[in-house]
């Protein structure tokens, strides 16, 4: 069983950094053939994809966070992150990680575990 803990979650004006780190614990692999992502659900709203990467490092985004975020992964700690700079107020979700077995980063595929999630908030 794989547990996920998400962390680097808060408060933060408009225009503004933070990054996002998920670790991964139960696996005796360092990940190898898995794919990690980053989903977010906002109030009211349905949970949507906003990025993902396959152990070789490559990467896939949402239109809507494409060259503002940046996504990348740590095989040695089986942690991956988000970079989130330039956030914008439509940026506050509460933020989950997911991982799957798989090569292609996508977000239309079934995913495995799920951390718990973390709260942006992103000020006006």
């Amino acid at each position: 069983q794989v547990q996920l803990v998400e962390s680097g979650g808060g408060l933060v004006q408009a225009g503004g950094s933070l990054r996002l780190s998920c670790a991964a614990s139960g696996s005796t692999d360092s990940g190898y053939g898995t794919v990690m992502g980053w989903f977010r659900q906002a109030p009211g709203k349905e949970r949507e994809f906003v990025a993902a990467i396959n152990w070789s490092g490559a990467t896939n985004y949402a239109d809507s966070v494409k060259g503002r975020f940046t996504i990348s992964r740590d095989n040695a700690k089986n942690t991956e992150y988000l970079q989130m700079n330039s956030l914008k107020s439509e940026d506050t979700a509460v933020y989950y990680c997911a991982v799957r077995r798989g090569w292609t980063p996508a977000g239309n595929y079934e995913y495995d575990y799920w951390g718990q999630g973390t709260q942006v908030t992103v000020s006006s």
